[in-house]
């Protein structure tokens, strides 16, 4: 199928007069441009910990539409043509040029899957679900991932130094605790490598599900890896639920600004001597989060890793 691409060029005042108008209108779904900052409440809960410079704000944006078969597109570029004109009445729109493409339908849920092939960590093979195992690697260790709508294929940088600390501390019957799990592929690869029991927690309840897709996908039974959609730094319920004094390993791949005021509440649910494996770390914030560990009189920093320009930062309870 063929959807026709609409931009319309207008100004940052009147985008949300103009997303108001489309939903009236029936529109389902628009791409809005500009160069506003994102605020620290809208990047709280993104997977990412830099984010591309912008040009300076000059009060202009786009906002794009599509329209398929489904559309008598006459009549809604007619409706969008005269709901503008009442919002031009009492707001600046800039010059209203509406530039029309066409675009190819494409399964956009799936599509990144092409990009997800197998790759090694040292000897552990991590693998699509939906890839046949490479027969160089078939005496390798294998990890089954399938991210669905969550965070967490282990190409990342930050994983392989994560799952390179787990496999370096961990001891058979240990047990873990996998902060912000996301796919669930640490905790699964601690229990593969000889851990006794895993506990994920995640914000995201898409990450609830694919942790325990995944959990069957490498046939590791599910009453050994528990997951809880909370956030272990606020939330009471999910500390409870977690325990105290519990965990040997503790693992957060999330973001510096994290880790950060999750440091200051890991410390209780570590046995004594259990160790804090952290990444998702830019290498410029390496400093700001070891000031916080310095500033935590439970936790000593005993090692750092790097990869790229990521860093993994690894604690012990003292």
């Amino acid at each position: 199928m063929k959807w026709k691409k609409f931009t319309l060029e207008t100004t940052t005042e009147a985008v949300d007069f103009i997303s108001e108008l489309f939903d009236e209108i029936g529109i389902e779904g628009i791409e809005i441009e500009d160069n506003i900052p994102l605020t620290e409440a809208e990047t709280k809960g993104m997977f990412i910990d830099i984010l591309p410079e912008l040009p300076p704000d000059d009060g202009t944006a786009k906002v794009s539409f599509y329209l398929d078969d489904t559309y008598d597109i006459p009549s809604t570029l007619k409706a969008v043509e005269e709901g503008l004109k009442e919002i031009g009445q009492f707001v600046e729109l800039g010059s209203c040029k509406m530039i029309a493409s066409e675009t190819e339908d494409k399964d956009w849920i799936n599509n990144w899957k092409q990009y997800f092939k197998p790759f090694t960590v040292d000897d552990i093979l991590i693998k699509p679900t939906w890839e046949e195992i490479p027969e160089e690697h078939k005496d390798k260790l294998l990890i089954q991932i399938d991210p669905g709508t969550a965070f967490g294929t282990g190409q990342h940088e930050t994983t392989q130094l994560c799952i390179r600390a787990i496999r370096n501390y961990l001891k058979p019957g240990d047990v873990i605790l996998d902060v912000g799990t996301g796919s669930g592929i640490l905790a699964i690869a601690a229990l593969l490598l000889g851990a006794k029991k895993a506990v994920g927690t995640d914000l995201d309840e898409n990450a609830i599900i694919a942790a325990r897709e995944n959990t069957e996908a490498n046939q590791i039974d599910p009453a050994l890896f528990e997951v809880y959609t909370g956030n272990l730094i606020d939330d009471p319920a999910i500390k409870e639920s977690v325990g105290y004094e519990t965990y040997d390993i503790v693992v957060a791949n999330i973001l510096a600004d994290v880790i950060i005021p999750l440091q200051a509440e890991v410390a209780p649910h570590l046995k004594k001597g259990g160790i804090f494996i952290t990444s998702g770390i830019i290498n410029t914030k390496e400093q700001a989060v070891k000031d916080a560990f310095a500033l935590n009189e439970d936790l000593e920093v005993i090692e750092t890793a790097y990869q790229g320009e990521w860093v993994s930062i690894i604690a012990t309870k003292k």
